[in-house]
């Protein structure tokens, strides 16, 4: 069983995500729930690769640790951190300017592994990516 998540993880994930590799990538927390979270970027030329395109770097990313936040955000009862243990990605399309939204849901949430579904979106409301990740939950 997920709890709900206190109303404090909202400030606590916008100061989390300005360290390490988020806050390099400039990613913004939008909304923290119970099993539902969405992170947003503004894209800068930094994001693109060489070929001018989104990076896939960008992408998975973003979709990571958008599912990682949310896990962290929807741990159950006793359970006090989390890793990843399995990833998948699929591109759609890509995007060159705006902003783009990673929308995370928890599928599964079990006692030991939760699963988390990312769709990351432009602005048109277009699908970019569909990420799937698998989450084992650690216990001190």
């Amino acid at each position: 069983m997920v709890h709900t998540p206190p109303v404090n993880w909202i400030s606590l994930l916008q100061q989390r995500v300005k360290t390490g590799l988020p806050g390099h990538l400039g990613f913004e927390v939008d909304e923290v729930g119970a099993g539902h979270i969405v992170l947003r970027l503004t894209l800068q030329p930094y994001h693109l690769a060489p070929n001018g395109y989104l990076h896939a770097g960008t992408v998975v990313t973003m979709a990571d640790t958008t599912c990682g936040f949310g896990c962290l955000s929807n741990l159950p009862e006793g359970a006090t951190n989390f890793t990843t243990i399995e990833l998948k990605t699929s591109f759609l399309r890509t995007a060159l300017q705006g902003t783009i939204r990673s929308e995370g849901t928890l599928v599964h949430g079990g006692r030991r592994t939760q699963v988390w579904d990312a769709t990351v979106y432009d602005d048109a409301r277009r699908a970019l990516a569909l990420y799937r990740c698998t989450q084992m939950l650690i216990y001190d």
